[in-house]
């Protein structure tokens, strides 16, 4: 997955979408997230990097990466498959 190229994204984890209008907010953990999903990184890579940053429990970091993804696609940051 990997978010939209107009998808403006702060240092803050201030999140606006350009097309919707909508901003949103994130944590730090959801920042790291946006940044290496732009970045094209695969969930592997993500989650062992959050793991290893954060000392989280791989199971843990999975399902809330998993969660992320679905806020991503719910609010239409992604870009399409191709």
């Amino acid at each position: 997955m990997k978010i939209k190229n107009n998808i403006a994204v702060s240092d803050n984890g201030f999140v606006f979408n350009p097309a919707s209008g909508e901003s949103f907010t994130v944590n730090q953990v959801g920042l790291d997230i946006l940044n290496m999903l732009r970045k094209g990184e695969k969930q592997e890579t993500i989650v062992q990097q959050l793991s290893e940053k954060y000392q989280a429990d791989t199971a843990v970091i999975e399902r809330d990466f998993s969660d992320f993804q679905a806020m991503v696609k719910q609010y239409h940051l992604h870009q399409n498959e191709e």
